[in-house]
């Protein structure tokens, strides 16, 4: 449930008007501004219920061929966006690789392609292109949050910590970087700190699954098995199918010496996530 509970950033850039219009003639034609205009406005659309009139909103500006190299860039990056949302990754790739080919200084495609990768299971392609994001610019808090949710699937917890925390100077109130920082610093022992960023992340909103779920083995490798427990309840009621909190709940029951209790735990974990136990080997916790 790793990249599940972290989250990650994506980016919709709005096209400016003047960009688009690219003539005195075309611009004093009312009908055609008026669809300009109309297709610019669906481009831009960051509603995830309106993928489909954005994407055919982009693709007519694209068609139109009287969009600047600026604009262009833009709708590519904006409609692969469009398609990343609705899990056609490979062709959101695609139109991420023509905005940059076309403004190789843009970052948000870079940023994008790298989690349409995420998405897809490649890893090391996506923190390269995370990697070209930072570099373009280096105050980038999402790109940040990204690389740091790709070095989590890897197993790389210093990486993913330290790149947590840059997203977290740059840019405090992303979604799910406290979160991420919590679960990567409990998994390395870093208990106090962990338990500081789960309590901060859950003091800046409604609580999820994966918040108590990350403050759930915070407490359970501290020792604390009630508040393990409680956690972990906590992140059953909002996810019941959350494996690593059922297995979580399971051990730290086990401990209290719940035996029964323990035991439907974690043979309802196994069957959703049939090697979790694994997991929780790596994290520290038998």
């Amino acid at each position: 449930m790793e990249f599940c509970a972290r989250g990650i950033i994506n980016g919709v850039a709005p096209i400016l008007i003047s960009l688009l219009l690219a003539s005195a003639a075309t611009a004093q034609d009312p009908k055609p501004k008026d669809n300009y205009l109309r297709n610019i406005e669906l481009c831009n659309s960051s509603d995830r219920t309106t993928l489909d009139p954005r994407i055919d909103g982009c693709t007519a500006l694209i068609d139109s061929g009287k969009g600047t190299t600026t604009a262009l860039a833009i709708a590519y990056n904006n409609r692969g966006k469009a398609y990343a949302t609705k899990g056609d990754y490979d062709r959101a790739i695609q139109d991420f690789d023509q905005s940059i080919k076309l403004d190789p200084a843009y970052a948000k495609p870079f940023n994008n392609r790298g989690v349409a990768y995420l998405r897809k299971g490649e890893y090391d392609l996506a923190i390269k292109a995370f990697d070209e994001a930072i570099k373009l610019n280096p105050n980038y808090g999402g790109a940040f949050a990204n690389r740091a949710g790709a070095y989590l699937k890897k197993k790389e917890y210093d990486h993913a910590t330290r790149d947590y925390g840059e997203a977290i100077r740059l840019e405090p109130n992303l979604e799910a970087v406290w979160n991420g920082r919590c679960w990567t610093r409990a998994i390395l022992g870093a208990l106090q700190a962990a338990l500081e960023d789960c309590n901060k992340a859950l003091q800046s909103g409604p609580g999820n699954a994966e918040t108590y779920d990350s403050r759930g083995l915070t407490y359970l490798k501290m020792g604390q098995f009630d508040a393990a427990i409680d956690d972990y309840s906590s992140a059953l009621r909002l996810d019941p199918k959350l494996a690593s909190a059922l297995y979580g709940r399971g051990l730290a029951r086990l401990k209290k010496g719940d035996i029964a209790g323990s035991a439907t735990d974690i043979s309802a974990a196994k069957t959703i996530q049939a090697r979790i136990g694994d997991d929780f080997t790596r994290y520290g916790v038998r």
